[in-house]
């Protein structure tokens, strides 16, 4: 581990206390976890305090974690559906910072917004409920930013059928697009294998 990084584990340890449920160096960075309670809190510190200094959001994004733990003790979240992963950095102390947290409720995820820490945050946020419907109380303007404003659902939730539930067309006679039931029938691939007799015999 580099001497970068042993410091700012230091910074965030010394600085976060008990806030954070887990820190972790893997492939030259660090991840940070902290409940969706601490959230706001903690990400003002990491932008206003200097030993951290983050004062630039590169990305913030959505996951699911459905199907993800399956049989697993050693998977972040321990079992919760959603989570928000934001990616941090330092232009003053040059390192970069993962922080993510998981939304408490998996039927209606809620994670507060950070757009009055960072102005950047907007857009992210409302790609992240527009595509997992995770909810941020606090941004100024969430609602849809890729998906139509009827769309229903939220298409990369990982219990999203790959068709949809609707389609659109453009319909001649009435002169507009309109929306119908998904048309295209499930399918499911699978490859045709062919061999020989003979194959795998010993000679």
């Amino acid at each position: 581990m580099s001497a970068k990084l042993e410091t700012l584990s230091q910074n965030l340890q010394s600085q976060l206390g008990e806030r954070l449920k887990s820190l972790k160096i893997a492939l030259g960075e660090v991840t940070i976890e902290v409940a969706a309670a601490d959230y706001l809190g903690v990400m003002q510190e990491l932008r206003d305090t200097p030993a951290l200094g983050f004062e630039e959001l590169i990305d913030l994004c959505g996951l699911d974690y459905l199907g993800y733990a399956d049989g697993r003790e050693d998977v972040p979240g321990k079992g919760k559906r959603f989570a928000v992963v934001s990616h941090l950095l330092s232009v003053a102390n040059n390192w970069r910072l993962r922080v993510r947290t998981f939304a408490e409720d998996d039927g209606f995820p809620v994670v507060a917004s950070v757009v009055n820490v960072w102005n950047g945050a907007n857009w992210f946020e409302r790609e992240a409920f527009d595509l997992f419907g995770i909810v941020f109380p606090g941004h100024p303007d969430l609602r849809r930013i890729l998906t139509d404003y009827g769309f229903i659902g939220y298409p990369f939730r990982k219990d999203f059928p790959v068709s949809g539930y609707v389609e659109m067309r453009y319909d001649p006679e009435e002169g507009r697009v309109v929306y119908q039931p998904v048309t295209i029938e499930p399918r499911e691939n699978t490859p045709r294998i062919v061999r020989e007799e003979s194959y795998g015999d010993a000679a």
